[in-house]
């Protein structure tokens, strides 16, 4: 295995064109990470003269001293990769990054059992979500949904609501965005800023990689959900529902009125941004009950 520094991003973006990866991995999150202070490496991971891989290393310092770099979510293998070959690109890519000391570079593999970590130890326990797969028809889609969940989406599609697109420019969801920032406060949870969509969708150069959905009750906001596409695959990145509404199945009618514009935008698979069965047990149900397949990804590696 041979490491590519110099990997450009067309090569990249066609890659993830037909290979479903995480939101982590797509160029212009790095590109947006960069704008917040992030150090961003990109790698391609070579066999022969065959890309069977991708590595997109995002580093901070900690203290002023250590340099974190993490592969959140990666690599991304483009091809079938044994564990020997796997073994070998981790060691390439850990010689890729330099010499700089005192580093920690990381792995966290987007595979519930990860290959070609047997010399590694893990440092993080794995992250859950749940991947929603979007190639069948929509027909077909909805049979996999929960009855209860679909139950709930049949009575919200005969009721006043109004399922619409908000716009994409900034002004138009910063009311998102500060709610969001609002439940994080009230909740006690982490996630990226806010301020990552709008550097995420200018990097992209394209605002049809921000999908909003927005449910209306009369001129009352009722529900709401953002999702950011990259390559052939998104992820359903905020979501709020107004406390007051909630059986009223609004959240369940974004979603669905979600999957159908993804899927017909050429989305293939949608990861529904990760879930907690202990902190948010609710949400976690809400996502299950799509029909998609829950993941627990393997851990952090060093």
């Amino acid at each position: 295995m041979r490491i590519d520094p110099d990997i450009d991003r067309i090569t990249w973006d066609i890659a993830l064109a037909d290979t479903p990866a995480a939101l982590q991995q797509d160029w212009c999150y790095g590109t947006a990470m960069a704008s917040f202070g992030a150090r961003v490496m990109r790698y391609g991971i070579l066999d022969g003269n065959t890309l069977v891989g991708l590595a997109q290393f995002t580093a901070r310092r900690i203290g002023g001293v250590v340099q974190m770099a993490l592969c959140a979510r990666g690599p991304v293998w483009l091809e079938d990769v044994d564990d020997k070959g796997k073994a070998a690109a981790y060691r390439a890519l850990k010689r890729a990054l330099g010499p700089v000391w005192p580093r920690v570079s990381l792995v966290s593999p987007d595979e519930e059992v990860p290959g070609g970590i047997a010399r590694m130890s893990r440092v993080m326990t794995g992250y859950s979500t749940v991947m929603l797969d979007l190639t069948p028809d929509l027909d077909s889609l909805r049979a996999g949904l929960d009855r209860r969940w679909r139950n709930r989406l049949n009575a919200a599609e005969k009721s006043a609501l109004k399922v619409q697109q908000n716009g994409t420019k900034p002004a138009q969801y910063r009311w998102l965005l500060e709610t969001e920032e609002g439940q994080r406060k009230a909740r006690g949870y982490q996630a990226t800023p806010g301020a990552l969509v709008p550097a995420y969708v200018e990097a992209k150069g394209d605002r049809s990689s921000l999908l909003i959905l927005r449910a209306d009750e009369g001129k009352a906001k009722t529900a709401a959900m953002l999702f950011l596409t990259h390559g052939c695959a998104a992820t359903y990145h905020i979501g709020w529902n107004d406390p007051d509404r909630r059986a009223s199945g609004a959240h369940n009618y974004v979603l669905w009125a979600g999957i159908e514009m993804l899927k017909a935008r050429g989305v293939r698979m949608l990861d529904m941004g990760g879930i907690n069965t202990v902190n948010g047990a609710g949400i976690a149900r809400f996502k299950m009950s799509t029909g998609g397949r829950v993941v627990t990804l393997g851990g952090t590696y060093f």
